[in-house]
């Protein structure tokens, strides 16, 4: 299953037309202890770049992004129980929504891991 990353650091799984997307690692490092979590509801409509979710942590509250056009087809409901999921296993039962991708082609403009790497250690 590909994996790509975004310069907002989501990660995307991709499975057919299914894409799974949560945030990094490096985000969640960043962003410390997290408090609360916001996934968006199923059938919501987003946009590449747009606001899909919220995460508050200790520190801050931040956006989640949309990293391709599509519909929500579940939200993680284990974050709202236990938001600390995103700290402990970000890029796996962390993850924030799963959506049916509207553009496949959006992938293109993403990063592979290597290069989200290489973007990470220029930070």
């Amino acid at each position: 299953m590909p994996r790509y990353y975004t310069e907002e650091h989501e990660w995307v799984d991709v499975d057919g037309d299914v894409a799974t997307v949560g945030i990094t690692d490096f985000a969640q490092s960043q962003l410390g202890d997290i408090v609360f979590v916001e996934v968006p509801d199923a059938g919501a409509e987003l946009t590449a770049g747009g606001d899909a979710a919220v995460v508050e942590s200790v520190k801050a509250a931040s956006d989640v992004y949309a990293p391709v056009d599509g519909v929500v087809t579940e939200g993680n409901g284990q974050l709202e129980e236990d938001p600390a999921l995103v700290n402990s296993d970000p890029e796996g039962e962390g993850w924030f929504f799963r959506m049916t991708l509207g553009d496949k082609s959006q992938l293109d403009g993403l990063m592979n891991a290597q290069a989200y790497k290489e973007f990470i250690a220029d930070l």
